[in-house]
């Protein structure tokens, strides 16, 4: 009779095998969605700071709040 683990085991290593790769997609396809979105007219024409740290240091530095606007509108 076979275990479990021993009928898990080849399924389990084909995920390993392909995790990484379908995760490379993934961040490009992420990637090229950020850009697309970072290219639309209503954010472009804006001085955007996309480094969470430049902007704590940019907002010390002139006195100012930070406005953060989260969105998963290109991750997954």
């Amino acid at each position: 009779m076979i275990s479990l683990k021993q009928m898990l085991a080849p399924a389990l290593l084909g995920l390993a095998l392909v995790a990484p790769a379908a995760a490379q997609v993934d961040q490009a396809e992420m990637q090229t969605n950020f850009d697309a979105k970072m290219a639309k007219e209503f954010i472009s024409n804006a001085a955007w700071v996309t480094d969470y740290d430049e902007a704590r240091k940019m907002a010390k530095e002139q006195g100012k709040l930070i406005f953060v606007y989260f969105t998963r509108s290109y991750a997954q």
